[in-house]
């Protein structure tokens, strides 16, 4: 069993930065973190991942050489650094750990924290 919990969000105004943190509890070696975000009216979508390897790290497009996905192994915390913000940041963002490798699908994600949310004002 494996439970996430989102801290971080805040409200800031575009161009500045955040930076989300993921704290687990459970065991993690076996799973693919990610970052998912969710918007008023819109579907869940993929931000970013960090296999389980560490080795493997992916971006979407929307937010590649913006964000920064890394993890503290001795805390079992993933964090998200998010530079440059913009207006289209603005959701509830979520991490998730799945088993499947590599996934961008939220479907194929098992565990969910409760989500933070991240306004940015223009």
């Amino acid at each position: 069993q494996v439970q996430l919990v989102e801290s971080g969000g805040g409200l800031v105004q575009a161009g500045g930065s955040l930076r989300l943190s993921c704290a687990a509890s459970g065991r993690t070696i076996n799973y693919d973190m990610g970052w998912f975000r969710q918007a008023p009216g819109k579907e869940r979508e993929f931000v970013a991942l960090m296999g389980r390897n560490v080795l493997s790290i992916y971006y979407a497009d929307s937010v590649k050489g913006r964000f920064t996905i890394s993890k503290d192994n001795a805390k079992n915390t993933v964090f998200l650094q998010m530079n440059s913000l913009k207006p289209d940041d603005t959701a509830i963002y979520y991490c998730a750990a799945g088993r499947q490798y590599g996934s961008r699908r939220p479907e194929d994600y098992e565990y969910w924290g409760q989500g933070t949310q991240v306004t940015v004002s223009s």
